[in-house]
């Protein structure tokens, strides 16, 4: 596995980062001050928690007047994805070979 996958893990291991992620797919586009109401952090905790978020690619910032906006990347799910299905064939293939095992045991 890369690095980049490696640190696209490690963000979203944290349950914090991992719901304030949830959020913006769930919700859309939001202000920090947004996703500080409900996140049950401080705003400088959400903003340290969003930059590494936008740091992987998971989210991407716009400035508009005094406020950030943030925006899930749903793209940056990618490798996640590919290793999720990766050890869904590898499990597959596992598992069949077991039944031909038990199969020829019979």
């Amino acid at each position: 596995m890369s690095d980049a996958s490696d640190q696209l893990f490690r963000s979203l291991a944290d349950p914090t980062r991992r719901a304030l992620f949830e959020r913006l797919c769930r919700d859309g586009e939001q202000t920090v001050g947004a996703l500080t109401a409900g996140a049950g952090v401080s705003q400088p905790a959400v903003s340290k928690h969003l930059g590494v978020l936008k740091q992987v690619g998971l989210v991407r910032d716009r400035q508009a007047g005094r406020q950030t906006h943030y925006r899930a990347e749903l793209s940056a799910l990618a490798p996640l994805a590919d290793w999720t299905c990766e050890m869904a064939r590898f499990w597959d293939r596992r598992f069949d070979a077991l039944e031909d095992l038990l199969g020829r045991m019979d």
